[in-house]
């Protein structure tokens, strides 16, 4: 077999594979240059295409939200330098839905070898010859700690990929759990109790900022 033609990608906990590549803000060590900081690295299939498109508008206008939380996006695409180049000057004259036009103030790499593609997995059998929407969510020590997968069709959440960096974020923090639906300011899960005796003294303990639902599930009220 082809090792070439072999589709890999890192796991969560795994470190963010190593390249150097040029992008569209010039030459990029990764994760070197990105050492302290959060990144949301993400692949899309093609430039100047109708989805990819809007979710670099959708990106673009809530990029200085994200680097309030020490965070900064990363693109690719198997596109060139040029091509990325001539389709992030249109995107500043596309006024989507009314809301205005934007320009793209984070780096898009140029990987006509495909090769930071390889080394993440964004080539997936129903697309060999593009990236599908895939998103890396790497922490300021360059581990990998969130991988979602998009197919062509579908753009991603904005909203959600936040919601994952502050739930990452929180439990770096405080070392909690969020629960299904979780938003910030809501209720958070505490860790499974390891022993009897812990596993009674939650629950005998549980008060006005600890709910004891079960012994294993006991949620603590945010403050």
């Amino acid at each position: 077999m082809d090792e070439n033609n072999i589709t890999r990608m890192p796991m969560i906990g795994d470190e963010a594979p190593a390249f150097r590549s040029i992008t569209t803000k010039g030459k990029v060590n990764f994760p070197e240059d990105y050492k302290g900081k959060w990144v949301i690295f993400f692949s899309h299939p093609a430039d100047f295409t109708p989805v990819c498109t809007t979710e670099f508008i959708a990106l673009s206008k809530r990029y200085e939200e994200f680097k309030a939380l020490n965070c900064e996006f990363l693109g690719l695409s198997i596109d060139s330098l040029h091509s990325h180049l001539a389709w992030v000057k249109n995107i500043e004259n596309i006024d989507w839905k009314g809301q205005g036009t934007v320009i793209v103030p984070f780096p898009i790499v140029a990987d006509i070898s495909m090769n930071v593609a390889r080394q993440y997995g964004m080539l997936q059998t129903v697309a060999k010859t593009q990236t599908v929407r895939a998103v890396f969510i790497i922490d300021p020590e360059s581990i990998v700690r969130a991988i979602l997968y998009y197919p062509m069709s579908t753009g991603r959440n904005i909203d959600e990929l936040k919601r994952v960096l502050l739930s990452l974020q929180k439990h770096d923090e405080e070392n909690i759990a969020t629960p299904a639906d979780w938003q910030p300011g809501d209720d958070v899960v505490m860790g499974s109790p390891l022993t009897l005796e812990d596993a009674e003294a939650r629950v005998k303990d549980a008060g006005d900022d600890i709910i004891a639902y079960e012994w294993y599930l006991t949620a603590k009220k945010e403050k």
